[in-house]
């Protein structure tokens, strides 16, 4: 499947229909003080990346977000419709996101999901994330995973 990521604004219709339909998935799996979404507004603040894969006609497939902290980014917002899953889709737009927290500047990337988001937990897992005790804002809670993953030394200029 041929894809595009970008980085967009999520205030776009099918971009909107995307974000919901992702929310709607982890209102059905867990409690709303266990759902820690960043709002729409959040998504289009100064210090958020926000992508979209979309397949070579145009239509959203997949979003992504990492929001730049102090001294870490933290992956936001990931998914991907369910008729595109299993096409690389999610380890791209991951991926890209990397490479967005390294250019600015952040070798940490952290995130939190549920427990029961197995598809996700693997690819994290695969993708070199790492267990952790909550972090930020986050409090401890059985239905949260914490993780993170080292990107590497970031570039200094010579």
């Amino acid at each position: 499947m041929q894809f595009r990521i970008a980085l967009e604004d999520p205030a776009t219709p099918d971009v909107i229909a995307l974000l919901e339909a992702g929310d709607a998935y982890g209102a059905s799996l867990y409690p709303a003080e266990s759902n820690h979404f960043l709002p729409l507004d959040a998504l289009r603040g100064p210090n958020v990346c926000f992508v979209v894969a979309r397949d070579r006609h145009g239509a959203a497939l997949a979003t992504g977000a990492i929001a730049l902290a102090g001294d870490f980014a933290e992956l936001k917002r990931m998914w991907v419709v369910p008729d595109a899953r299993g096409k690389g889709i999610s380890t791209a737009v991951l991926a890209d996101l990397e490479a967005r927290a390294l250019d600015a500047g952040h070798s940490l990337l952290r995130l939190e999901t549920g427990i029961d988001n197995h598809e996700a937990l693997a690819l994290y897992e695969r993708k070199g994330f790492v267990r952790r005790g909550p972090f930020g804002c986050y409090r401890e809670d059985p239905l949260s995973v914490f993780m993170e993953k080292h990107l590497g030394d970031v570039a200094t200029a010579v």
